[in-house]
Order: structure tokens, then C-alpha cells, then sequence
């Protein structure tokens, strides 16, 4: 699963994504510093691992993993190739999710591409740029449809009548993921692959000054907030700088300096978890002397798909899941678990939860 991180040209893109994967992405003072898009594999935080690899006393500790892929800085026009509009187009349409970094701080020192601050028309900004390129693909689409629909199959005709209501809905300048469709509408959308279909976090990077307990309540922050509620989306507040300061530290020094903050967990930590919330994913567990390991897969993942995760004869030979919660896991070993009734056998309809430690029984 992939996340491109997006952002008009010195927003803190960059930086962020830095402290997010410590690539080194050049992070100057001028656009486009990022032309190649930079792609950093980054653990997903879950110290439901800590507890259990010291339960097994483990040799080998394995994360979940996520995808962050730092994209190069848009301008205005970009749909129509202004700047790097087509590079930009071309990989943002290759990732899951979207994390949109915006800038809620002042610095003189930093030139903004408008000459001001206004986090919501940057969001628009870049917003406009993809509902163009997505009413051009939509355009397409719906030409060929219409001229299909003579050959009297009704799956062109259905696919007119949804392509109609989506085109009308970008016109009006709203993004597809706030439209409502149903399912067999919604598989006609997912084949046009469109930008603005893609689920978005939006990011409001602070100035390291407003760091503390009301950055949430910041003027700019408050505006971001507004703006992704009527779109149903998240937002997240971080210090893109004060993250990359972080995440050059070593890990006490790291965990003494957000004390110092006020802060409990770094931002960081916080947008890969709600990245990983984002794109619809949870984890199971697997656990044993030697490795305990977070096993990625999709919230209603059933468990012979859930096995196939590990070895595609896991699924093939699928028989039962020994199936136990991490806490109780934790709290009383495996051994004991059994004994108390706490170790479940689940079949091929179990649909997997997460934090589930599983043990899979197959047979090929």
C-alpha cells in the first residue's frame, strides 16, 4: 500500500517526509527540489510487538510496513503540464492514499509560491488541479460509453448514466470522494482510476513556536479543520521541522525531547497510524520464539485470505486458525490461554480483527 505525500512547493513536503523515512529527500528553499519521487518504507508503530516478543523472549521482530512516496511539488495549471503538472499527475495516480501537507505557519525566511499565507486556497489549489485532470479522463470515458451504448449492451448505458453523474459532480468542483454512489457505481469509478476518488489526511504543518496542548486550536488549524469536515476527511497537526529534529536523535534522546514538548507520541507516529487507518488496514499477529511479526491486510479480511498473507499454501490448504487476543495473550501465555478457554478455533468464514495472534493449521 502506497501513500503519496503532496503539497504546493515549500510547504514542509519535503521535510516531513524527511523525519518520515530518513531518505534525505533535498528539502532547498526553491520548487521542484523534488522531481523524482522518493519512496520510503516506514514501520508502522504497534507496541502490541514489544509486549509479545518479550513474552516469547523472540529472536526477530518484524513491523507492518507502509509505503510513503514523496511527490513532487505542484503549481497552478499543472493539469494542463504548467511546472511538473505530468510527472506530478503520473505518480500521484500510482498511490492508495493521499497525504496533502499544508502550511499553517509564517516564515519570512521560507517564500511561499502565492507570497502568503491561505492554507484553503492551497488545498484548493491542488484539489482544482485534480478534479481538471479527473473531468479530462471522465470526459474520455464517457465519449467512448455513449458511442458503445448503440451496440445495445446495458453495461454501457450503466456505465453513461454514472459517468454523467460523476462529470456533473467534478464541474461543480467537488472532489469524487465526496460523492455518493453504490456499489456497482462505485466499480465502474475504480476502473477510471481517478485522483480525486482517493481517500485524503490532510496534514497542517505548524511553525515550531506553536508547538504545545493548543495546536489544535491554532486559527490556520481551525480553518483546515472546516474546510476536510465537509469532505468527511482527517486532519493532522505536526511540526515538519521539529519532526526532522526528532527523527535524528536516538530513540531515549528522541523520547526525553518530546517530554520537553509536552508530548506523548511524535507526530510522526500519529500520521503513519492514521495513514494506516486511512487505506482500510489492520494487523494480525503472529508470535513465536523465532519472530513475532504484524501481518498487514484489509479490515474484513476473512482468515484463509488472511493466511494467504503468509504463504499462498496457507490459503490453499487453509483448515482452521487457532485464533487467541494479544492482551490475554500477554497477560496469562499460551499455555494458560488454552487451559482457560481462551484459545479459539475459527473457521474459513471468520472474519480476522485486529490484534488477533494466529496460529494457522493447513494441509497441502
Amino acid at each position: 500500500m502506497k501513500l503519496g505525500v503532496v503539497g504546493l512547493p515549500n510547504v514542509g513536503k519535503s521535510t516531513l517526509f524527511n523525519a518520515i523515512t530518513h531518505a534525505g529527500a533535498q528539502a532547498a528553499n526553491f520548487p521542484f527540489c523534488t522531481i523524482e519521487p522518493n519512496v520510503g518504507v516506514v514501520a508502522v508503530p504497534d507496541d502490541r510487538l514489544d509486549k509479545l516478543t518479550a513474552l516469547y523472549n523472540a529472536q526477530k521482530t518484524t513491523p507492518a510496513i507502509i509505503e510513503f512516496v514523496d511527490i513532487a511539488g505542484l503549481v497552478k495549471g499543472a493539469s494542463k503540464g504548467e511546472g511538473l503538472g505530468n510527472k506530478f499527475l503520473s505518480h500521484i495516480r500510482e498511490v492508495d492514499a493521499i497525504v496533502h501537507v499544508v502550511r499553517c505557519f509564517n516564515d519570512s525566511n521560507v517564500i511561499h509560491v502565492e507570497n502568503s499565507v491561505d492554507p484553503v486556497r492551497d488545498i484548493q489549489t491542488i484539489n482544482l488541479e485534480l478534479i481538471f485532470a479527473d473531468i479530462e479522463t471522465v470526459t474520455k470515458r464517457l465519449d467512448k460509453a455513449r458511442s458503445m451504448v448503440k451496440t445495445g449492451n446495458p453495461k454501457y448505458k450503466e456505465e453513461e448514466q454514472t459517468l454523467s453523474k460523476v462529470l456533473k459532480h467534478l464541474e461543480q468542483e467537488k472532489p469524487v470522494r465526496t460523492l455518493d454512489l453504490d456499489e456497482d457505481e462505485q466499480a465502474i469509478v475504480k476502473d477510471c482510476f481517478l485522483l480525486t476518488a482517493k481517500p485524503v489526511l490532510y496534514c497542517a504543518n505548524i511553525g515550531e513556536e506553536d508547538i504545545g496542548p493548543n495546536q489544535e486550536d491554532l486559527p490556520l488549524v481551525k480553518e483546515v479543520k472546516e474546510f476536510a469536515k465537509k469532505e468527511n476527511s482527517e486532519v493532522m497537526v505536526v511540526c515538519a521541522k521539529t519532526e526532522d529534529d526528532l527523527a535524528s536523535l536516538p530513540p531515549e534522546e528522541a523520547k526525553e525531547f518530546l517530554k520537553e514538548l509536552g508530548l506523548s507520541e511524535s507526530g510522526l507516529d500519529r500520521l503513519v497510524k492514521a495513514s494506516y487507518k486511512l487505506l482500510g488496514l489492520i494487523s494480525y499477529l503472529t508470535a513465536g520464539e523465532k519472530e513475532v511479526r504484524a501481518w498487514t491486510i484489509k479490515e474484513g479480511t476473512k482468515a484463509p485470505q488472511a493466511a494467504g498473507k503468509i504463504h499462498s499454501d496457507f490459503e490453499k490448504g487453509f483448515i482452521r486458525a487457532e485464533v487467541v487476543d494479544w492482551q490475554l495473550l500477554v497477560e496469562h501465555g499460551f499455555t494458560k490461554c488454552k487451559e482457560l478457554g481462551k484459545v479459539r478455533s475459527e473457521g474459513k468464514d471468520y472474519v480476522v480483527k485486529d490484534g488477533d495472534v494466529i496460529l494457522f493449521r493447513f494441509n497441502v
